[in-house]
């Protein structure tokens, strides 16, 4: 899921982890075009990314391949409108908006709702 990332300070990123929304990070912690890890809860790790447009997204961190957590040290990009990151070991893509590999369609991470919202709580 995609959100639209405005230029604000003191904006958070938080996911939608189920139980409620999960503050995650500052968005200017996010570097447009690279990934952060954020432990969820639950003991698992999401990958969140923000693209060079401000489009915010998130995806399970594991690799399904290799079992390690590190789709958010892939490399992004986009493959026929759809956006992805590669993972950095057998670099295989996996479709931010949904966790779809677009290389085995059989194959897909999890994929989470991301919004912002002001840091000090305010809606």
């Amino acid at each position: 899921m995609t959100t639209t990332a405005p230029e604000k300070t003191g904006l958070e990123v938080q996911l939608d982890v189920g139980g409620g929304w999960l503050p995650v990070c500052a968005l200017a912690a996010l570097v447009p075009g690279r990934g952060v890890a954020a432990l969820l809860p639950d003991g698992r790790q999401a990958a969140v990314f923000r693209d060079r447009h401000g489009r915010l997204y998130a995806i399970g961190n594991r690799d399904p391949f290799t079992g390690a957590a590190v789709l958010a040290r892939g490399l992004t990009g986009t493959d026929r409108g759809r956006p992805f990151v590669a993972s950095p070991l057998l670099k295989q893509r996996f479709d931010l908006r949904t966790g779809e590999c677009l290389d085995d369609p059989s194959v897909r991470v999890a994929a989470y709702r991301v919004r912002t919202r002001p840091a000090d709580g305010r809606a």
